[in-house]
């Protein structure tokens, strides 16, 4: 991966900051992937990083935004959150059942000291920033 680059965004620095220490480093290692799977993908030309309801998020005009979040009341657990009335966690859980584990039709939730599996989730990541693109092929062309 490339190397990390500054928040612009003061409000997102301070949500990163406050997240605790293992799960803040697992929260900017997605990120990144988010930044870098951006960067490689046709048709993404700009990637805006805000806040949406409190969690860091990323928004490209050919996509969905994506959010990372993490709740006190799961403290081992942190997610990648995808707009709910999209069909892209449908189709995330059609491609990846065995790979990730699920909530709903809003995120791919993982345990502090899973493995991500990078290939999948670079998948994922690229199907939703290119959301609007590919929203009426089956199964988003994949």
């Amino acid at each position: 991966m490339n190397n990390i680059p500054l928040i612009k965004n003061i409000e997102v620095t301070e949500v990163f900051n406050n997240y605790p220490g293992t799960i803040r480093h697992k929260l900017l290692f997605l990120r990144q992937l988010i930044l870098d799977v951006a960067s490689e993908t046709d048709g993404v030309n700009n990637i805006e990083e805000t806040l949406k309801w409190g969690e860091p998020s990323y928004v490209s005009k050919a996509g969905s935004p994506i959010r990372i979040g993490w709740r006190e009341s799961a403290p081992t657990q942190y997610k990648l959150l995808f707009h709910c009335q999209t069909t892209l966690v449908d189709t995330f859980k059609e491609i990846y059942a065995d790979a990730f584990e699920f909530e709903a039709n809003r995120a791919i939730i993982f345990a502090e000291d899973d493995e991500i599996p990078i290939e999948e989730l670079t998948h994922c990541i690229s199907l939703a920033l290119t959301y609007h693109n590919k929203k009426h092929l089956p199964m988003l062309g994949a």
